[in-house]
């Protein structure tokens, strides 16, 4: 008796190093939308570059995090554009805000571009346009 295993082979990815970057970017991504979903600021945290528009949007996450009791948050990212070190990845969202006492929950949505900065280390350095962070902020 003689068994043929054949597999599938997949090609290797062209340019492996921008294929590993573009890997890093989307988890950064993935990882920021989880760490606000699940209300996590030292996540968020380690995720941010050290720079007053961050620092700021960390402010207006902490009151999202203050004045929500839960938060669902999904997104899909339409784009990636890297222009050297920056990266700028268009997303669609959309969420749903409970507030403690409230009957009925804030639903938003929107489209916003979220800045990266890095090549092996990917870490958020800012935002464009409608993104889902400071809703409380926009509510008062």
């Amino acid at each position: 008796m003689v068994f043929f295993l054949t597999a599938c082979t997949s090609t290797p990815p062209r340019y492996p190093e921008d294929h590993a970057r573009f890997e890093r970017i989307v988890e950064a991504v993935e990882t920021l939308r989880r760490a606000y979903e699940q209300r996590d600021e030292a996540a968020i945290h380690d995720l941010a570059l050290p720079l007053q528009e961050v620092e700021q949007l960390e402010q207006e996450i902490a009151r999202d995090f203050s004045t929500f009791s839960t938060i669902t948050l999904t997104w899909a990212i339409d784009r990636i554009t890297i222009k050297g070190d920056l990266i700028f990845v268009a997303i669609h969202w959309d969420g749903i805000w409970n507030r403690p006492a409230a009957k009925q929950p804030i639903h938003e949505a929107g489209h916003g571009i979220l800045i990266w900065s890095g090549t092996q280390v990917i870490l958020w350095a800012g935002v464009e346009g409608d993104v889902p962070f400071g809703i409380a902020d926009r509510l008062s």
